[in-house]
């Protein structure tokens, strides 16, 4: 290794490359070093090559420098301390053209060019990112699109929920909207798009409305039979994806989901897959379920049992079904929502059966697959009603 050789300057040394030239004149390479005396020790730091730019004069002047801090009780005494301040500076720098570039992006962009990609790629139902897209563009856009997230006040949620109150909208679909708005803060929080607050957060000043939205209706048997007897005339799909519903509670979506790798015959066992708890629980099958399940022609493990015409996951429950419930008039007459038959009021139908029989409620959870058993005490008052009746029937009795 080339011996270290003493420059001019003190406290500046250097050693030259064994081959390596550069410049004019072609002279050896050059590596230069600092030493210096800090808190009683020697220390030497390297400044760098002479084909970097080094130079006897700029290391003695780095040293000056030090000796400067040094003496004065102020800055980098080190190059490391050095080095480490103006990385931090430049950091810094850094975030300011970052925040400054963030704080100029609008929720439109932000919406569409950040958390709509992100909700398409992660979602399994296409429905739901349909839906916040549609909200986004007939109601959220036209009022906050052009604004910045920073700029977004209550002021401007108020309108939203003002706008489409006056439109008619139920209160679930403003619910919506501001979960939607909120959601979209949350993104941009969590990507570093925002810091500030979430106005549309649960410690925001918008208050949302709290209506009982949740949906109530269920069939008894003679309606479930004369639904399901049309159903059969219409479309034999339908009919089985109803049936099963009915007798197993399932929902559209895990209908859909099903392949013939997660139904067992012979164990009369349905496997839901990646559920909207994010599990998979077991769907266990009646008699009849298993013969329509057995009248079906079997396919590849991974085809669903009710594909669409060209073999695909169905997205959707066809028309058919609401035909249906409109020609039998289960609907007739009804305004209120929560009262209308859909395909979900299957599921609701197969959870009242279960508690008019007198099934406990915790085990009417676990057949839904319900993660809060809140959801599942909506059909309490079905139990109730059918003790109120046993013990009605006590007393005439007497």
């Amino acid at each position: 290794m080339a011996k270290w050789i003493k420059s001019k300057y003190p406290g500046v040394r250097y050693r030259e490359h064994e081959t390596r030239r550069h410049g004019v004149g072609n002279k050896l390479d050059r590596y230069y070093t600092i030493f210096y005396k800090l808190k009683g020790k020697m220390t030497e730091e390297a400044v760098g090559w002479a084909s970097h730019g080094m130079t006897e004069k700029k290391a003695a002047a780095i040293l000056a420098e030090l000796h400067e801090n040094h003496r004065r009780g102020t800055g980098p005494r080190t190059l490391k301390e050095k080095k480490a301040l103006a990385d931090a500076e430049w950091q810094e720098k850094e975030e300011r053209k970052r925040q400054s570039a963030t704080s100029n992006l609008t929720f439109a962009t932000i919406f569409s060019t950040e958390y709509l990609p992100h909700i398409q790629a992660n979602r399994r139902n296409k429905r739901s990112w349909k839906s916040e897209e549609s909200l986004f563009r007939l109601w959220i856009n036209p009022a906050v699109g052009n604004k910045t997230l920073q700029s977004i006040a209550p002021f401007d949620l108020e309108k939203i929920k003002k706008n489409m109150a006056k439109a008619g909208r139920a209160e679930r679909s403003i619910v919506y909207a501001l979960a939607v708005i909120r959601q979209v803060f949350n993104y941009a929080q969590t990507n570093n798009l925002y810091t500030g607050t979430n106005p549309a957060g649960p410690v925001g000043k918008v208050k949302r409305p709290s209506a009982d939205n949740r949906r109530l209706r269920h069939l008894s048997q003679e309606e479930a039979a004369t639904l399901l007897c049309e159903l059969s005339k219409a479309s034999k799909d339908v009919h089985d994806m109803a049936l099963l519903s009915l007798h197993t509670g399932m929902r559209a979506g895990e209908i859909f989901s099903l392949t013939w790798a997660d139904v067992d015959l012979a164990a009369g066992l349905l496997t839901l897959r990646d559920t909207k708890s994010n599990k998979n629980r077991p769907a266990f099958m009646t008699e009849t379920v298993k013969a329509m399940l057995k009248s079906k022609p079997k396919g590849e493990p991974a085809t669903p049992v009710f594909p669409d015409r060209n073999g695909k996951k169905i997205e959707q429950i066809s028309k058919t079904f609401n035909r249906t419930i409109a020609q039998i008039g289960l609907n007739n007459g009804i305004t209120d929502r929560r009262q209308r038959v859909t395909f979900h009021t299957l599921r609701h139908t197969f959870a009242s059966w279960l508690v008019e029989k007198g099934t406990a409620i915790y085990h009417v959870q676990a057949l839904l697959g319900h993660s809060d058993l809140k959801l599942t005490a909506r059909y309490a008052h079905i139990g109730e009603n059918s003790l109120r009746t046993a013990v009605q029937r006590l007393e005439a009795a007497g």
